[in-house]
């Protein structure tokens, strides 16, 4: 006889967690709109407090559009090192219940609690002790959702946000799931989302009424997925310290870039921040990617794949430099330029594979 146990997965949330970290350290800003970025030029807003989102304020939003919609908006420095300070106090409370914590960022993580290490009767239960026991580390509130699944995990975690939570006990997911907006759901994007409802899909009862075979038509492998989860299904694994497949840096310029020699420099600068983490890391990668955003908006990407993991920094500034180079003479002038490195390897491996850039 095979027995089939369900599992029990949280997804914990941290409530606007750049800016409730600054609101918590700064008591003038408590109570008051505030969003983590620079509200100079080309800036945007990388977090934004309940109070700014009232107004509409919203993370990746242009700083400018934040001000209008907000002027009283009050706009604080990140402080990345404090939060992932905070943050890994946050992972190492998740670890005294179990070992299986999936981090998707400094503020969430899925924690599969099916055999706990505190051995508490439910994950509801679970989900609430990890809660208080966060907030009386951190003086932070998190939000969390609990279900049987991943997908529905992170529904569930938006629903009584802030300082909240809310199950979706097992065999309620397509009910659950049937009434949502399909751009709500975790991976679907926005115009993806479009693309949906042009064809008529509008909900999770419209996704689930549409057959796999139209959805792969339309959406390739995709389709396959998004008639699963319309049906509630997951079967994905809460997977522990997933390995990163890239890093990366870009920046918006406060004035485009003009010349070839701006870009470059640009590029170096990006080039540096990248090999900072890999030192710290000890991880390199073997494909290096130069992005560019043009004054239009429009993104171009160059890139170029080694036969080993970039294995100095003076190798990634070179890659990276003759990746920038394919843009010259520039059409127009750049106001972005990233660069990532991806592939990755342990930098060991990468010492051994490494080949000459030519």
């Amino acid at each position: 006889m095979v027995f089939t146990v369900t599992r029990k997965i949280i997804h914990v949330d941290m409530d606007a967690f750049f800016a409730s970290v600054e609101q918590r350290d700064d008591p003038a800003l408590r109570g008051r709109p505030v969003a983590v970025g620079s509200a100079t030029g080309r800036g945007v807003v990388a977090a934004a407090s309940y109070e700014a989102r009232t107004f509409g304020v919203r993370s990746a939003m242009p700083s400018v559009v934040a001000l209008r919609r907000c002027p009283d908006l009050i706009f604080v420095p990140h402080r990345f090192e404090v939060y992932r300070h905070v943050s890994r106090q946050i992972r190492e409370i998740f670890h005294d219940y179990t070992p299986l914590v999936e981090p998707l960022s400094l503020d969430e993580a899925y924690l599969d609690v099916t055999a706990n290490l505190k051995g508490l009767p439910s994950a509801t239960a679970t989900a609430s002790e990890i809660r208080a026991r966060i907030l009386e580390a951190t003086q932070l509130t998190a939000s969390a959702g609990i279900s049987y699944n991943k997908f529905l995990a992170k529904l569930a975690s938006d629903q009584n946000k802030p300082n909240g939570q809310f199950v979706i006990p097992p065999g309620q997911g397509a009910d659950f799931v049937a009434g949502l907006a399909v751009g709500r759901f975790h991976g679907i994007g926005p115009k993806t989302a479009e693309k949906l409802n042009r064809l008529g899909i509008v909900t999770g009862a419209d996704l689930r009424a549409r057959d796999p075979a139209f959805l792969v038509g339309h959406f390739g492998k995709s389709g396959a997925w998004y008639h699963k989860i319309a049906h509630g299904e997951d079967d994905r694994e809460v997977t522990p310290d997933r390995p990163r497949k890239s890093s990366g840096s870009e920046t918006t310029f406060e004035h485009d870039l003009k010349t070839p020699e701006e870009v470059l420099a640009a590029v170096r600068r990006m080039a540096d921040q990248v090999w900072d983490w890999v030192e710290r890391t000890r991880t390199s990668g073997k494909t290096v990617v130069v992005k560019a955003r043009y004054a239009d908006f429009q993104i171009v990407t160059r890139s170029k794949t080694l036969g080993g993991a970039v294995a100095s920094h003076a190798d990634l500034i070179t890659v990276a430099e003759r990746l920038a180079a394919t843009l010259f003479p520039l059409r127009m002038g750049i106001r972005l330029v990233g660069v990532t490195l991806a592939s990755m390897a342990p930098l060991d491996e990468a010492d051994q594979l490494a080949l000459p850039v030519e």
